[in-house]
C-alpha cells in the first residue's frame, strides 16, 4: 500500500479537500486503484451533531456514517463508496483507546498519547486503507489521506506525531507528503511572498514531517524566481513545486460556479502524476493519465449559456457549504441537460408573514426571487425556524405549476401544505414543530431516541420500493422495482394520514420494505411535484446525475419527457451531441447511442 498525505498551512480554506480529490482522480486515471481517508482533529466522534454553520453539510454514507463534507468530494470525484471509518476524528480515536483501557487490553500500563493514541491512529489508517471501496476485491493501490485543519493547530498534534511515525514505519517509496500552502500577493508591491510558506514548511519539518511536494495557492502562476526561492528555503525539488493559481477558466469557475473539475487537468499539466509516482516508486507501473472525460465535462460546463434558475429555499442559505451536495447534484443535472445553473438562495424565514412586518424589504426580495425561478427545491433541515416559509414555497410551486423537489424535511412540508390547503386541515403540522397538533401529518419514528442526538436517526442506504409503476419518479429511475438511497431523518409521514391524503390526490409512489413508511410523494396532476424522504444528492456523480435532480432540471427546462422516455431521451441526446450524460440511471455516450 502506498500513502499520499495532504496537509495545509498558513490559513484554512485553501482547498485541501479538492487537492486531495484531484490527486486521487489523477492517480486513478493512471490505472491505479485509490481510496481516501479524512482526518478531522475535533473531539466530536462524528459530524452528525454539528451545525452546518460550524462545519458545512453533514455527508451521509451507505453504512449510515455521518461524516465531513470532504468525503462527499472523494466519493463524487473517485466514484467510490466509503465507510464511516474513512473519517477519523479525535473523538473516535480516544473513544477506541478508552474502551480498550476499560477492557484491560493494556495490561495495567499507563495509557498515554504516545504510544497508545499514536499507535491507534496508525493502526486505524492501515486497517481502513485495506478496505476496498471501488467494488473490486482486494485493497487499493494508493490511499490519499487528508489531514484537516492547519499545521500548528493544537488539536492536530497527536495526528501529526502519529503520521510522522507512520511515514518512518512504512518507509521511503511508500509515503508522499503534499503540503498545500498560500503564496499571497500584496497589492502594495504586487510581489508574490514566500515567507508564509517557508514558515509553514519549517513548522511541518519541526514536527517530524518532511514535504515531498508543495502545492501553492496564489492569485497568479508562480514566477520562476519564486519557485526557486521556495525550493531553496523549503528543501523541496523545483519540479516538485506546483501552483494552483487563480485564472478565469479555472479557479474563477471554481469559486463563482462551484466547478472544480478543472483541477485534475491543472495538476496533470504540471506533471504532478510523474512526481507522485516517482516519490512512491510507481514510475514503472503507471500509465499516462487519461482525463478526456474530465476535461470535456469541465469545458462543457464553462461554456454553457442557456440558464436554468432554481430557488433553494432553506434555513442555512447564508452558507452554501451547508448545501454542498445539493449544489453538486444540481450542477450534475444541469450539465446533463446542457443548461447553465443559476441558484437563487431564498431564506425560508424571509417568506413568512412575520418578516413582512419586521423587514418588508427582505420579504419583498425573497418573494421576488421565488417568483422569478424555473424550479423550486426545498432541502432537508432541523428545527422550526423557517418551516412556515418552506410551506409557503411548496404552496406557491404547487398552485403555480412550478417544478418542485422536496428533500427530507422538504417532502414533509409539502405533505403538510397539501393537508392544510387541499384537506382544509389548517392545524396540520409535524409533531417536531407542534407536538400537540390535532392533525399530525408528520410524526416521530418509533425507533428514534429523544434523549440522544448523535447517530440515533434513520441513517444510511435503505430500499425504497415503487408502488406506483407509472409515476414520474419510477420512470426517472428507469422503471426499477426499487432503489437504494441514503437517509437521515427521525420524523416520517404519519401512516394513519396516508389514505386520506391519497384520496385527495396525493400519491405515495414509493414506500419502504414494510409498506408503512412513505419514501416518495408525487402530485400526479402537477407537471413535476415530487418529494423524497431520502437524500438523493448523496449519490449524484459528475456524468451520472441523480434521477430526481435530473427530473427537476429537465422539468424546469420543459424537457421532462426527454429524460423519462428512453426513446425520446436517445433522440434528445443525439440531437444535442453529448459526450457523456445520464439517462434513466445509466451513464450513456453519444458514441454508444450511435
Amino acid at each position: 500500500m502506498k500513502y499520499v498525505l495532504v496537509t495545509g498551512g498558513v490559513v484554512s480554506g485553501l482547498g485541501k479537500g479538492v487537492t486531495a480529490s484531484s490527486i486521487g482522480v489523477l492517480l486513478k486515471a493512471c490505472g491505479l486503484r485509490v481510496t481516501s481517508i479524512k482526518i478531522d482533529p475535533y473531539l466530536n466522534t462524528d459530524a452528525g451533531t454539528m451545525s452546518p454553520f460550524e462545519h458545512g453539510e453533514v455527508f451521509v454514507l451507505d453504512d449510515g456514517g455521518e461524516v465531513d463534507l470532504d468525503l462527499g468530494n472523494y466519493e463524487r470525484f473517485l466514484d467510490i463508496k466509503l465507510t464511516r471509518d474513512n473519517n477519523i476524528t479525535t473523538g473516535k480515536i480516544y473513544q477506541h483507546v478508552i474502551a480498550k483501557e476499560r477492557k484491560g487490553d493494556y495490561l495495567g500500563k499507563t495509557v498515554q498519547v504516545v504510544p497508545h493514541i499514536t499507535d491507534a491512529i496508525q493502526e486505524w489508517i492501515e486497517r481502513v486503507a485495506a478496505i476496498p471501496v471501488d467494488g473490486e476485491e482486494g485493497p487499493a493501490d494508493v490511499c490519499v489521506i487528508e489531514l484537516g485543519g492547519t499545521i500548528g493547530d493544537i488539536e492536530s498534534a497527536p495526528f501529526i506525531e502519529a503520521l510522522g511515525q507512520f511515514s518512518y514505519r512504512v518507509g521511503p517509496g511508500n509515503f508522499c507528503l503534499v503540503h498545500v500552502s498560500l503564496v499571497p500577493v500584496l497589492n502594495v508591491v504586487g510581489e508574490q511572498k514566500t515567507k508564509p510558506t517557508q514558515h509553514s514548511v519549517r513548522g511541518l519539518r519541526g514536527l517530524g514531517l518532511i514535504p515531498d511536494i508543495l502545492a501553492c495557492r496564489s492569485t497568479k502562476a508562480l514566477e520562476d524566481n519564486v519557485k526557486e526561492k521556495l525550493a531553496q528555503f523549503c528543501h523541496v525539488p523545483l519540479e516538485n513545486i506546483f501552483t494552483l493559481y487563480d485564472v478565469p477558466n479555472i479557479w474563477h469557475i471554481f469559486l463563482a460556479k462551484k466547478n472544480i473539475w478543472h483541477i485534475p487537468r491543472l495538476l496533470k499539466d504540471q506533471k504532478a502524476h510523474l512526481v507522485i509516482s516517482k516519490v512512491l516508486n510507481l514510475a514503472s507501473s503507471v500509465k499516462e493519465p487519461s482525463l478526456e472525460e474530465w476535461t470535456s465535462r469541465a469545458e462543457l460546463c464553462a461554456n454553457l449559456h442557456v440558464p436554468v434558475r432554481i430557488a433553494v429555499v432553506g434555513k442555512y442559505t447564508s452558507l452554501s457549504d451547508a448545501y454542498l451536495s445539493i449544489l453538486k447534484a444540481l450542477l450534475h443535472a444541469s450539465v446533463a441537460c446542457r443548461k447553465k445553473l443559476v441558484v437563487d438562495w431564498v431564506p425560508a424565514c424571509d417568506l413568512e408573514k412575520e418578516t413582512a412586518k419586521e423587514n418588508p424589504k427582505a420579504y419583498k426580495a425573497a418573494w421576488k426571487l421565488l417568483k422569478g425561478v424555473d424550479g423550486v427545491l426545498v432541502p432537508g433541515g432541523f428545527g422550526d425556524r423557517g418551516v412556515e416559509g418552506k410551506i409557503l414555497a411548496a404552496k406557491y410551486a404547487r398552485e403555480n405549476k412550478i417544478p418542485f423537489l422536496g428533500i427530507c424535511l422538504g417532502m414533509q412540508v409539502a405533505v403538510i401544505e397539501f393537508a392544510r390547503s387541499v384537506l382544509f386541515l389548517h392545524d396540520a403540522n409535524s409533531t417536531e414543530f407542534k407536538p400537540d397538533t390535532k392533525h399530525p401529518c408528520i410524526i416521530f419514528m418509533p425507533e428514534g431516541s429523544k434523549t440522544h442526538m448523535g447517530g440515533t436517526m434513520r441513517l444510511g442506504s435503505r430500499k425504497s420500493i415503487f408502488t406506483v409503476k407509472d409515476s414520474k419518479s419510477a420512470k426517472l429511475y428507469g422503471n426499477k422495482t426499487f432503489v437504494d438511497e441514503r437517509h437521515r431523518h427521525r420524523y416520517e409521514v404519519n401512516p394513519d394520514m396516508v389514505e386520506r391524503l391519497e384520496k385527495a390526490g396525493l400519491s405515495f409512489a414509493a414506500k419502504d420494505e414494510t409498506g408503512k413508511r412513505m419514501e416518495i410523494v408525487e402530485l400526479p396532476s402537477h407537471p413535476f411535484f415530487i418529494g423524497a424522504q431520502f437524500h438523493p444528492e448523496y449519490k449524484s456523480r459528475p456524468g451520472k446525475a441523480s434521477p430526481l435532480f435530473l427530473g427537476l432540471i429537465a422539468a424546469a427546462c420543459g424537457e421532462l419527457e426527454s429524460v423519462m422516455n428512453p426513446v425520446s431521451a436517445y433522440q434528445h441526446l443525439i440531437s444535442n451531441g453529448p459526450k457523456n450524460v445520464f439517462v434513466n440511471g445509466t451513464s450513456k455516450s453519444s458514441q454508444w447511442l450511435g
